[in-house]
């Protein structure tokens, strides 16, 4: 083995690797959170949890990646430890079908079609491919597909490079020997566990390992200490990703190096005391891609088949290894974690932009029992919300700004656009509120209080602002284009009441009926509800806009709204009507 092909291994296994993470990265993206969602709400069973952890590994090819989520899920609060028992089972079955995949190099046949499966020529054919959809089509779901099937011929090519550099190593009296120190089921742990850590997947050393397997100098008693080290080391993302997160947190990723632990020391005693005992024949027999890909698998199953009865011991195992109280964590909807996997990042983050919303509808609404019932109590817990609001805001600003450093697809760098706006509204409808509560507060203080008929006036504002704020949040939750439809006239006809009601106070003011005291305060008061409304109906446009049918082009939002408020939709006009109706016409004819 010279230089040259040194420099060749060494290309191939860079191409290898780099073509893993592509065919990952574009399953991940082609999955768009669904399948990480499946685990978040049927895991409750066990057996069931274990499909499921496999269906999801086999899918994205990364066991690392799913058991990561697991921690990530335990540290938000979200999954309980015992729920993830059965997906880290199931991820390490799931992780076997990339082997099973590379064992299409052993077909030899002369059949045509037998052999364009072959890894050296199906992996410059899926390679082409992948180039043509990935390059020359923009956005939506056939470029993911393309990255998938370019990272998919880039790893046969790798895999099929990597054969030919090593050919030449068999015939070194070293490489020889130093398989034969893997025979050593110490070493040959220690050494899988340890390139596998390197590289952070299994499948990517399995693949390396069923390469080297064509020089003819892996036997079964060196190929099971690797493959062991190699479930072994895959542990090692997990147990970095649960640095610094919670109890459950860091138990999950040790029920994961504990599996993995205790199924190889089983199955390495079973092996060894057996092969001493009945001395098996297939102990010195030479493995080629396809017996590797089902030793894997095998060793899979049998360890999920072992420990599966006895998931709930691992859990009091791990509770009495990483000790502490068992108190649920607090509940972080935005772990880190989760920027793996940018659409359950995603959605972690639309989740914590609700709640921002929720937050200030509870403080408006606490703000206005204080205009009419002044209670200290109220007040702070409006001051804690908002104290939230604030810093949910800042957490998810520096969030969404890490998730775009993620390579995103296009409807999930739009969806990054639309939180980043609408959580700008939540927190200033949230700012409102509180400048409403203060002119509570400065009443209260001066022992000063609105007229009869300006109570009037303001309760039925306050009812159109709640309304108002009441459908925002709930067609953005349900992402309900038809509700979202209704906020603009109620905003209509908010705007209406506070220029009629303006136009009321200035008029009583000038009659000597109201204080100036009183008349800052109300004018103040009604400047910050029309505000809330706007910002409610910014939040609305949104929604009505990304949700509208291909078939309707709405224009930019600025002439949509000129458009509704010039009379040019019967919708519009109906529905600004009936809220007239409801909010306005009682005061109407109040002086």
């Amino acid at each position: 083995m010279n230089i040259t092909d040194v420099i060749t291994l060494i290309g191939a296994i860079a191409t290898f690797l780099f073509g893993m993470s592509t065919m990952t990265d574009g399953l991940e993206k082609l999955s768009s959170g669904r399948l990480e969602g499946i685990l978040e709400r049927l895991t409750s069973n066990v057996f069931r949890g274990v499909l499921l952890g496999a269906l999801v590994t086999g899918l994205i090819q990364s066991s690392a990646a799913t058991t990561v989520m697991c921690v990530g899920f335990v540290n938000a609060g979200i999954m309980k430890l015992e729920q993830t028992v059965g997906i880290i089972m199931g991820a390490n079955i799931g992780t076997t079908v990339t082997a099973q995949l590379l064992r299409l190099g052993d077909i030899s046949s002369d059949n045509l079609l037998l052999l364009l499966l072959k890894p050296s020529v199906l992996g410059p054919l899926l390679a082409a491919a992948g180039v043509v959809l990935y390059l020359f089509l923009r956005g939506g779901r056939k470029r993911i597909v393309g990255q998938i099937i370019l990272g998919l011929g880039l790893l046969f090519i790798g895999m099929n490079t990597m054969e030919r550099a090593v050919s030449g190593l068999k015939d070194l009296p070293e490489f020889q020997e130093l398989f034969v120190a893997f025979s050593n089921p110490l070493l040959g742990i220690l050494a899988g566990a340890a390139v596998t850590a390197l590289i952070q997947s299994s499948s990517a050393s399995m693949g390396i390992l069923q390469a080297v397997s064509s020089t003819g100098v892996v036997r079964f008693y060196t190929a099971i200490p690797l493959i062991m080290g190699q479930n072994i080391g895959t542990c090692v993302t997990a147990i970095l990703s649960s640095i610094g997160a919670s109890k459950n947190a860091k138990r999950t990723a040790m029920i994961h190096l504990l599996f993995n632990v205790i199924g190889t020391l089983f199955f390495l005693a079973l092996l060894y005391v057996g092969n001493t005992l009945f001395h098996f024949t297939f102990w010195d027999s030479v493995m080629n891609r396809g017996s590797i890909a089902n030793l894997h698998l095998c060793f899979n199953v049998a360890c999920t088949a072992l420990l599966l009865p006895f998931h709930k011991i691992l859990v009091k195992i791990v509770e009495k290894l990483v000790p502490g109280d068992t108190v649920a964590p607090e509940f972080n909807l935005l772990d880190e974690r989760f920027l793996s996997s940018p659409s359950v990042a995603l959605d972690q983050a639309r989740t914590a932009v609700i709640t921002m919303g929720e937050k200030a509808r509870e403080d408006f609404l606490l703000a206005v029992e204080l205009l009419s019932d002044y209670d200290e109590k109220k007040l702070e817990r409006l001051q804690e919300n908002e104290a939230t609001i604030d810093k949910l805001e800042n957490t998810l600003d520096s969030y969404l700004v890490k998730l775009t450093d993620r390579a995103l697809t296009d409807p999930e760098s739009a969806l990054v656009s639309e939180l980043l706006h609408t959580l700008t509204n939540f927190e200033r409808i949230g700012d409102y509120a509180v400048n409403v509560s203060e002119i509570a507060s400065t009443m209260h203080q001066r022992d000063i209080a609105f007229s009869p008929v300006a109570r009037d006036e303001i309760r039925s504002l306050t009812d159109a602002v709640m309304e108002t704020l009441d459908t925002t949040l709930t067609c953005y939750r349900n992402r309900d284009h038809a509700l979202a439809l209704h906020v603009e006239p109620l905003e209509e006809v908010v705007d209406l009441m506070q220029e009629v009601l303006k136009n009321r106070h200035i008029e009583r003011l000038k009659a000597g009926a109201c204080t100036i005291e009183l008349g800052t305060q109300f004018l103040e008061l009604l400047i910050n509800l029309e505000r809330i409304s706007d910002h409610c109906s910014n939040v609305a446009m949104l929604i009505v806009r990304t949700t509208a049918p291909v078939s309707e082009h709405l224009p930019d939002t600025h002439t949509y709204l000129k458009y509704l408020h010039a009379g040019g939709d019967q919708e519009f006009d109906r529905l600004f009507a009936e809220y007239r109706e409801k909010y306005f016409s009682p005061i109407e004819m109040e002086k």
